[in-house]
């Protein structure tokens, strides 16, 4: 496989794959369970034909290297592991009002699937989350995966459960 290595360290983001069309991600974690030293990672394979829009978004920022020092900051057991919010107040703002159209919804959130967040239609920006379960009722709330872990979601299981219990309809 050919691996194009990013100028990218930290959080999270080291490499970038692509292969016909298909582009993988490598996210580098450190605490898991909360622990220091205690460090996996996991790939994200990027499907612009499942979500064009968000995958384009993704792109968008991968080239702009948002992914340096971004941290998980939303995780809650048996639903899902959210990120994609800048430490650096300066960069978020540039991102705050660069909103995309959502795309229809092709895949079902399911256990891997990747989806943007949302504030309501057509708000997706940069924060996103890994579904831990099968989360199929966000499908009709316009929530649209546009990548899946396929390496490494045993590690994903191990991103530090912060508690925040979210108000969706199930």
């Amino acid at each position: 496989q050919p691996w194009l290595v990013s100028a990218l360290a930290a959080m999270y983001l080291v490499c970038v794959a692509a292969d016909g069309g298909t582009v993988r991600v490598r996210f580098d974690l450190e605490k898991l369970d909360g622990k220091e030293g205690k460090t996996g990672c996991f790939v994200m394979e990027v499907h612009a034909d499942w979500a064009p829009l968000g995958a384009g978004r993704m792109m968008e920022l991968l080239d702009a290297q948002f992914f340096t020092n971004v941290k998980f900051f939303r995780v809650v057991p048996e639903f899902m592991a959210q990120f994609g919010i800048s430490g650096d107040p300066a960069v978020s703002a540039v991102w705050r009002e660069k909103t995309i159209k959502d795309d229809p919804v092709l895949q079902t959130n399911q256990r891997g699937y990747v989806s943007f967040a949302t504030s309501g239609p057509d708000s997706r920006t940069t924060q996103m989350f890994i579904n831990f379960v099968n989360n199929d009722f966000l499908d009709k709330d316009g929530f649209s995966p546009f990548a899946q872990v396929v390496r490494g979601m045993e590690v994903v299981d191990h991103i530090y459960a912060i508690g925040e219990k979210p108000v969706q309809s199930k």
